[in-house]
């Protein structure tokens, strides 16, 4: 049981968030193991070499992951107030989304089910 006034509870609370830079994600029209590919490829890596192997990553995945690693710079950038220049990716996680189900029609009156995945996405940048 916590001791205490709730709004020291909270103080206590909120002090110890996580102060990295960060952004996400939700309900990407990629499939989940498809982005952990690409989020392997840059995992580690500075930003800028990180933007430049997503710009030459022929997938669809990374326009999505090359649009988010821009936000979670800017958000480096202007809600921390970290140099983008010392900043690097520690850690990126594809979680599974909600899936779509279609149906196809098949032959003989048949219908097939198409599943278009979704997923969250995460990237946590660190300064040097």
């Amino acid at each position: 049981m916590a001791k205490g006034h709730r709004s020291q509870i909270k103080r206590e609370r909120n002090a110890n968030t996580d102060n990295r830079a960060k952004a996400k994600v939700s309900f990407a029209r990629v499939s989940d193991t498809k982005a952990r590919i690409v989020l392997d490829t840059i995992k580690g890596k500075d930003v800028v070499s990180a933007l430049g192997i997503l710009a030459f990553t022929p997938r669809k995945a990374a326009r999505v992951i090359e649009k988010l690693l821009s936000s979670a710079i800017a958000n480096a950038e202007n809600n921390l107030g970290l140099d983008p220049n010392n900043l690097y990716i520690q850690e990126t996680f594809a979680n599974k989304g909600p899936t779509l189900k279609r149906i196809r029609p098949r032959a003989q009156g048949r219908a097939f089910r198409i599943q278009k995945r979704t997923s969250h996405i995460t990237i946590i940048l660190n300064e040097r």
